[in-house]
């Protein structure tokens, strides 16, 4: 959840919360979303919109790869809907790299003609868009993310012990495969990586409890996280400093997606950054909106929210 005053040309965050849900846990490739997982996601967002109701002027409501893939996803979005009040939209994989490319980007601060991309790990998939302004001049959506390669690999979860020399390589070349496409999409002079997996990773490399805004990740930092991870069983993991518990099982093959997406567009470092899908989104619908009222014009609202 992401509670945002976009008006400003830096967009100013006021308020984020996560809850792990694991919406499409069992789901597989086309399958049918489960009732223990859609019971503790909508607990989520009844939680999280408590949090932020009364604060807001619009309330959007997204969703991303499980609903993509989920036969029974729009029993599910009626039941959010019915919740919110607003309607779910389930993003295709291209408008979730269009909008993970457009909240990235204010990490980079004001772009001056280089070519940047931004790179999504998620559960079910891994978004990676490219540009060199407020729109991306290409996206793609690979079918690869956290989740669905602990689920095709599951001793990368850590539950039985040690992960093995063997699962990693195995784990490697399944993203990397599941990830070719993203050759055709080198040649960039900076990079963004945003997802859980990034944001955890930074903050278990700076040993700290919470993620920074921006921090720069080298493939050096990931593989020496990977390491430490895969050494530790599942219970060690979670006592981690910067690890967020319920991460602690697919973050493994978060860092697997994310160094092989790295190798293959040739990027040494990236920026790991909470700027990301929620943010992006907000800055479209304002974008959509139109014009925006001059600096100082009267309004009825402090800063883009409900006084």
């Amino acid at each position: 959840m992401l509670l945002a005053d976009v008006e400003p040309d830096v967009p100013r965050i006021e308020l984020t919360r996560s809850i792990g849900t694991r919406i499409g846990e069992g789901l597989g490739e086309h399958g049918r979303l489960g009732d223990e997982p859609m019971e503790r996601t909508l607990a989520a967002i009844v939680q999280l919109v408590r949090a932020v109701r009364g604060h807001y002027v619009r309330l959007f409501a997204v969703a991303t790869s499980a609903l993509r893939r989920a036969e029974n996803g729009e029993a599910f979005e009626q039941r959010v809907f019915d919740v919110l009040g607003v309607p779910l939209r389930v993003l295709t994989g291209e408008e979730e790299a269009a909008a993970s490319y457009r909240g990235a980007l204010t990490a980079f601060g004001t772009l001056r003609g280089e070519r940047v991309g931004v790179l999504d790990v998620g559960g079910g998939s891994t978004e990676y868009a490219v540009g060199d302004s407020t729109q991306p001049e290409r996206v793609i959506s690979c079918e690869i993310g956290a989740v669905r390669l602990t689920e095709a690999l599951p001793a990368l979860a850590g539950r039985e012990g040690t992960v093995d020399p063997a699962t990693l390589e195995r784990a490697r070349a399944v993203a990397r495969g599941a990830l070719s496409p993203l050759a055709d999409y080198a040649n960039v002079e900076r990079v963004a990586i945003v997802g859980g997996s990034a944001t955890t990773t930074a903050a278990i490399v700076r040993a700290r409890k919470t993620p920074p805004l921006s921090y720069a990740l080298t493939r050096s930092d990931l593989e020496r996280t990977l390491a430490r991870l895969t050494a530790m069983k599942l219970e060690e993991r979670k006592a981690v400093v910067g690890m967020k518990p319920q991460r602690a099982d697919i973050l493994p093959g978060g860092i697997v997606v994310l160094e092989s997406a790295l190798e293959i567009i040739g990027r040494d470092e990236a920026i790991a950054t909470t700027a990301d899908l929620l943010l992006g989104i907000a800055l479209e619908q304002r974008d959509a909106a139109g014009p925006r009222p001059p600096v100082g014009a009267s309004t009825e609202t402090r800063r883009g929210f409900r006084p």
